[in-house]
């Protein structure tokens, strides 16, 4: 039996020699393959690429060899390359589209196929539908995949790199950076991003020391999540350089981890929205701010604060990609550490946001800390958590059902509001709220709280949890 390949926005993510084997990789690029020709059937072109993985390169040269075999000229990236590097590739160069092997942040026996349409973001519902319909297409057919060019195009190399930090360049102020004389510590998790946020700092004049910097397919054993707990390399290597600020990526640089000078990790919830009021500070940036529904209510009241119109989005950083390519917004962002500027790629930036991170800290000549503290003095505090709980079969059958339903109580507290633009969030009379997302790959529920206290914050998650176990 053919395993089911489903692509989501993140793509199609699977444990190697399991379900992510040469034989479904085949099926899969084929479909792809089939899916651009059909729309495009000559003259394509579709950049392939990879993170750090295991078997990468292996990966990229057979997708070459299925996709030339369809007339498509692929675009062949030599050395592993992040996910924004690529999505801006696709549109510097006009390309058709990039097939871009990574399984981002997940642990190191995952890999995965992500699609990128032409305008550079995550390739959206109508167009995953579309690929699977081709694979199962294909599936379903006893003749050989059909050939168009002749013996197939010839392939091309492409440099992504040097055109992306050139873009970043122009974004982000690095001469004040240099002027301050912010020191840096950069931790890409053994990924794709080595070589990219300290080699622009480098060539700046940025003094920037380095952790996990060579290729580790195994990732130090661990999942390449720029997380709070696995940045305790970045912080000893901060205190023996003395560094005013710690960036980090996950694999395949699209997601960010902060930590500020005294080795306070910075929640990204709380880095999105200082960004978001520095953006708006020294660029004058006012069209627009996005949140998904599970991000800081912080940003709320900054926009109130600074007038800046308020998009809130479901989870899924499509809808904030769609946002900057309208340029709708300054900045979009959510709390899974994801963010992005306007006039930049519609997709997840992890070295952009380490970057103006740096930026900040130089031309405000404070630490984050310090900068957060002030803000809240100014808008409020807000205290944000994510939790993940495993449930039963028998649980999550009743909780399923139950998140049918507006309730009108929760744990003692009036339901202020009921919104329902991803999953169930739940807002109270002191704007405090708690917000329910079923998984839709495991018996697990994500349940996103936010008090305006840290007492507060231990109560509602105490609650949030009774809830789905009452």
């Amino acid at each position: 039996m053919l395993t089911q390949i489903k692509f989501g926005t993140s793509g199609w993510r699977a444990v190697m020699a399991e379900e992510f084997t040469f034989a479904n990789v085949r099926r899969a690029v084929a479909g792809i393959a089939r899916y651009v020709a059909a729309y495009k059937p000559q003259g394509a072109r579709v950049i392939v690429g990879r993170d750090a993985r295991f078997l990468g390169e292996t990966f990229c040269a057979m997708a070459a060899e299925i996709i030339a075999q369809h007339g498509i000229t692929p675009l062949m990236v030599e050395e592993p390359a992040p996910t924004p590097a690529l999505a801006y590739a696709v549109v510097h160069v006009n390309a058709d589209g990039v097939i871009n092997f990574t399984a981002s942040h997940n642990p190191p026996e995952y890999n995965g196929i992500k699609f990128s349409t032409p305008d550079g973001c995550p390739a959206l519902p109508e167009v995953t539908k579309k690929m699977e319909a081709e694979i199962a297409a294909s599936d379903a057919s006893s003749a050989p995949a059909a050939r168009s060019g002749g013996s197939g195009a010839k392939k091309q190399s492409i440099d992504v790199k040097s055109s992306y930090l050139k873009r970043l360049s122009e974004v982000v102020d690095l001469s004040a950076i240099c002027k301050a004389k912010v020191k840096v510590c950069f931790d890409p998790m053994w990924g794709a991003a080595r070589g990219y946020s300290d080699g622009i700092l480098r060539g700046q004049g940025v003094d920037v020391a380095t952790v996990h910097d060579y290729r580790d397919v195994l990732f130090g054993g661990h999942a390449p999540e720029p997380a709070d707990h696995r940045l305790q390399d970045l912080r000893d290597k901060m205190k023996a350089t003395g560094a005013h600020i710690g960036i980090a990526t996950d694999g395949d640089a699209d997601r960010f981890g902060i930590v500020d000078a005294d080795g306070t990790f910075l929640q990204p919830n709380y880095v999105i929205a200082l960004l978001f009021d520095y953006l708006v500070e020294t660029r004058g940036w006012k069209n627009g701010v996005a949140k998904s529904v599970a991000t800081t209510n912080l940003i709320n009241a900054i926009a109130k604060a600074r007038n800046v119109e308020l998009h809130e989005t479901p989870v899924g950083f499509k809808y904030i990609g769609e946002l900057i390519m309208r340029d709708k917004i300054a900045i979009g962002g959510e709390e899974s550490a994801g963010l992005s500027i306007r006039h930049h790629v519609p997709e997840k930036d992890g070295i952009l946001a380490g970057l103006l991170c740096c930026e900040m800290v130089a031309r405000r000549a404070k630490p984050l800390g310090e900068q957060l503290k002030s803000l809240c003095n100014q808008v409020g505090s807000y205290y944000p958590q994510r939790e993940n709980f495993r449930l039963t079969p028998e649980v999550k059958a009743k909780f399923t059902e139950k998140l049918r339903f507006d309730p009108r109580e929760f744990c003692g507290h009036e339901v202020g509001e009921v919104v329902r633009t991803d999953g169930l969030k739940l807002v109270f009379a002191d704007g405090s709220w708690v917000c329910y997302r079923l998984s839709g790959t495991e018996p697990v529920v994500r349940v996103y709280s936010e008090a305006r206290s840290q007492q507060g914050l231990e109560k509602l998650s105490s609650a949030a949890k009774q809830w789905i176990f009452e």
